[in-house]
């Protein structure tokens, strides 16, 4: 008896465990992912701002902490030329006081001498510190001047950040409710759609959907049917973005084998290899009857 229970719970531990690793659209688009894929060609455009600002930003933090850096070196080095110059004064009071006393040097030259290169070799101490620290701020100012950010740079960031700015507006813009002005109900836009798509009149048949999705009416069967038609028009990235959305919207669709193949197949076409492989074994796992399967076993 509880070998036949422990038979009958790994049975259905092991479907579970593998429709748990199963790859999903939701992920298609995510600009946070470490490996985006199934990007629009706006999403493109802001991922690869991203990273230019990140650069910046490190770069610019990096500059701070060596100007930072090199204050300090400047402090010092100001204390340092302060102290060597107090010990010159010094020093040269020390030599006139020598010249005058004539008196101790011809009584005892020895003392004279001695005097003397004591002070000779505390120039000679000085001036080592001295090139010493002028070596390091060498160092120093050659690193900064080797990663400091030019002008044209600084112009060139400025219009990638405004580029950003305007494809995420075109973001939100994109996803703003607007007002429909057809007058037909939603049950025959649907049906109309359909038949336009049927004759494949693409473009009619993609507005009558975008006015369906903006009604909420099934929005997740629109954005497929609006994924399959640019994927017909081989606009991978654009269909991608739509399958996306439609399996966010209802996962468990009748459509779902043919959606996860055309997205894997999309992310082939776009040059993502890893994560359509992930898709085609997630279809030969999950609908392993299908037709859909047997098409992913041949990428595979």
């Amino acid at each position: 008896m509880k070998k036949s229970i422990l038979v009958v719970a790994l049975t259905t531990a092991v479907p579970l465990l593998l429709l748990s690793a199963e790859p999903s659209a939701f992920g298609a688009g995510d600009l946070n992912n470490p490996e985006p894929y199934g990007l629009t060609s706006n999403e493109k455009v802001i991922l690869d701002t991203k990273k230019k600002l990140h650069k910046v930003v490190v770069k610019s933090n990096n500059q701070a902490n060596e100007v930072d850096s090199l204050r300090e070196r400047i402090d010092g080095l100001q204390s340092v030329v302060e102290s060597l110059s107090r010990k010159a004064h010094k020093n040269k009071i020390s030599l006139q006081k020598l010249e005058e006393s004539n008196e101790l040097k011809s009584q005892n030259s020895d003392e004279y001498e001695k005097r003397l290169s004591d002070v000779v070799q505390s120039n000679t101490d000085n001036i080592e510190k001295t090139k010493k620290i002028v070596a390091e701020m060498t160092v120093l100012l050659d690193s900064i001047n080797k990663d400091y950010v030019t002008k044209a740079e600084f112009n060139s960031l400025v219009k990638d950040v405004n580029k950003f700015k305007e494809l995420m507006a075109k973001e939100l813009k994109s996803g703003t409710p607007t007002k429909v002005k057809s007058k037909k109900s939603s049950v025959d836009l649907y049906n109309e759609a359909k038949k336009m798509y049927d004759k494949k009149y693409y473009t009619k048949a993609i507005e009558n959907y975008e006015i369906l999705i903006k009604r909420n009416y099934k929005p997740a069967y629109s954005h497929y049917m609006i994924g399959e038609m640019n994927y017909k028009r081989k606009n991978y990235a654009n269909a991608l973005s739509y399958f996306k959305k439609s399996s966010a919207l209802y996962s468990k669709a009748k459509y779902m084998p043919k959606l996860m193949l055309h997205s894997a197949i999309s992310m082939e076409k776009t040059g993502d290899k890893k994560h359509a492989s992930a898709f085609y074994k997630a279809i030969v796992t999950k609908y392993p009857n299908s037709a859909e399967a047997k098409e992913a076993k041949k990428h595979l």
